[in-house]
C-alpha cells in the first residue's frame, strides 16, 4: 500500500501517552453508523489497554448541528482538561475546535470527509484527504481509518496482540456499506472479510439483529437490507446513540429488546420517508427547477438524507432538503454523479452557518433569513455547471 496515512502513527503515540498517564479521554462521534462504529473501535481498543474514556458523546444534529458544536462543548467543559478525539466529523468545525482548545481540550480529528478551504487547528488530524497525505487509497470510511489506528496502537504497545483488531472487521463492513463507500482496494477486502466474520459474530447486538431480521449470511445486499437499516434509524439517549448501545451490549436478552425496538423504528421510518417524498413531489414543477430545494418544520431531519437520495435518483437533480427551525434550519444534500455538493456550498458559503460532507452526500445549517438567497446562489451555480 506504500506510505501510511498522514499522522496515523503520531495520533497513536499521543493516545498511548494518554494511556500511560491515565489522562481523561473523550470520544466524540457523528451519530451515523460510521461515526458510531469508529467510536466503538477506539473505545474497546483503549479498554484493552486499561483506559476507560471519561465520556462518549454523540451530538444531536437537529438541536446542536453537525460535528463539534458550542452546546456540546458547554456540556463537556466540566471534563476539561482532556483529550477530545472526534470521529467522522469536525473537518469543517474551525471556530468550534478553537473554542474547544480555549476550554482546555486537546483535539484529535479522525475523519474522511473532504477538507474545506479552511481547516481546524486541531492538535492532530488523521484524514487521507487532507493536504500532504500521500496514502494512495483515499476512500476509506472513518471506521476503516479507525481500524488502522487500532492496529497501529497494538503494533506500538502490544505487538503480540496485533491480530486483535481483526475482530472489528465485522463492524467495519457495516460502516463501509452504510456510508456507501466505493468497494475497491482496502474497502473490498474489509467488506469481504467483514461479511464472513459477521456470520460467526459473538457480539450480542449483532447476534440479536441477525435473529430478528432472519439474516442468512447471503452477502452484501442482505447486510444492506437487514442489518444496516436498524443502525441508521437509531436515535439518541443522553447523547449515546441507540446503535452504539446495541453494539456494545453484552447481555443477549437486553440486546434482543434493543434490536426489536430498532427494527420497529425501521418500519416507521419507511412510512415517513414515503410520506415526505410524496410531499416534496407535490410541490415540484420539475421542468422549471435546476435544483430541488424544499423544507418544512414537520419533517424529521434524520429522514431527509433518504428522501433526498430517492429524489436525486428519480429526477437526476441536486437535492437540498431542510427541517425548518424557528431561527435556523439544518439540511441534507444529495447530488447526482458528476457534480459536487461541497463545492457548490463553498461557492455559496456566505449564506451558511456550517456545511460539509462528501461531494455526493453532505449537510448544512443555515439561518432562515438566508434560505432564499442560498437557493438562488445554488440555482445559479448548477446552471453554470
Amino acid at each position: 500500500m506504500g506510505k501510511e496515512i498522514k499522522n496515523l502513527e503520531k495520533a497513536a503515540k499521543r493516545i498511548l501517552k494518554a494511556v500511560e498517564f491515565k489522562e481523561k479521554v473523550i470520544l466524540y462521534g457523528d451519530a451515523d453508523p460510521d461515526g458510531v462504529i469508529s467510536v466503538i473501535i477506539l473505545k474497546e481498543t483503549l479498554e484493552e489497554f486499561g483506559l476507560k474514556p471519561v465520556q462518549i458523546y454523540f451530538p444531536d444534529r437537529e438541536k446542536e448541528g453537525y460535528g463539534i458544536n458550542e452546546k456540546a462543548l458547554k456540556v463537556l467543559k466540566k471534563k476539561a482538561p482532556a483529550l477530545l478525539i472526534s470521529f467522522d466529523c469536525a473537518m469543517s468545525n474551525v471556530k468550534e475546535v478553537d473554542l474547544a482548545k480555549k476550554n482546555g481540550f486537546e483535539v484529535i480529528i479522525i475523519d474522511h470527509h473532504n477538507p474545506l478551504p479552511k481547516v481546524p487547528k486541531a492538535s492532530i488530524i488523521v484524514n487521507p484527504k487532507q493536504k500532504g497525505d500521500k496514502y494512495s487509497f483515499k476512500q476509506l470510511a472513518c471506521a476503516g481509518i479507525t481500524y488502522k489506528l487500532s492496529k497501529c496502537l497494538f503494533e506500538l504497545k502490544e505487538p503480540s496482540l496485533v491480530w486483535l483488531p481483526e475482530r472489528f472487521l465485522e463492524l467495519v463492513v457495516l460502516a463501509t456499506l452504510a456510508d456507501q463507500m466505493i468497494l475497491e482496494d482496502e474497502n473490498e477486502e474489509f467488506v469481504r472479510v467483514g461479511a464472513l466474520a459477521l456470520n460467526y459474530t459473538q457480539r450480542a447486538g449483532l447476534r440479536a439483529l441477525k435473529k430478528i431480521t432472519d439474516f442468512n449470511g447471503d452477502g452484501i445486499e442482505e447486510i444492506k437490507q437487514k442489518i444496516i437499516p436498524p443502525l441508521n434509524v437509531a436515535g439518541l439517549k443522553d447523547h449515546l446513540n441507540e446503535g452504539f448501545l446495541l453494539l456494545i451490549e453484552k447481555d443477549l436478552k437486553k440486546a434482543k429488546k434493543m434490536a426489536n425496538d430498532l427494527t420497529a423504528k425501521v418500519k416507521k421510518k419507511r412510512a415517513a420517508i414515503k410520506r415526505i417524498t410524496e410531499e416534496v413531489k407535490d410541490r415540484l414543477d420539475i421542468a422549471k427547477e435546476t435544483i430541488i430545494f424544499e423544507g418544512d418544520s414537520s419533517w424529521t431531519l434524520v429522514f431527509l438524507g433518504s428522501v433526498a437520495s430517492r429524489l436525486c435518483q428519480k429526477y437526476k437533480r441536486p437535492v437540498f432538503l431542510y427541517k425548518k427551525g424557528k431561527v435556523e434550519s439544518p439540511g441534507s444534500v444529495r447530488i447526482p454523479k458528476g457534480s459536487n455538493g461541497v463545492k457548490a456550498m463553498i461557492n455559496c458559503n456566505q449564506y451558511l452557518k456550517t456545511y460539509g460532507g462528501h461531494p455526493l452526500a453532505a449537510g448544512f445549517r443555515i439561518k432562515n433569513k438566508n434560505l432564499e438567497k442560498f437557493k438562488k446562489c445554488l440555482s445559479q451555480y448548477f446552471k453554470n455547471q
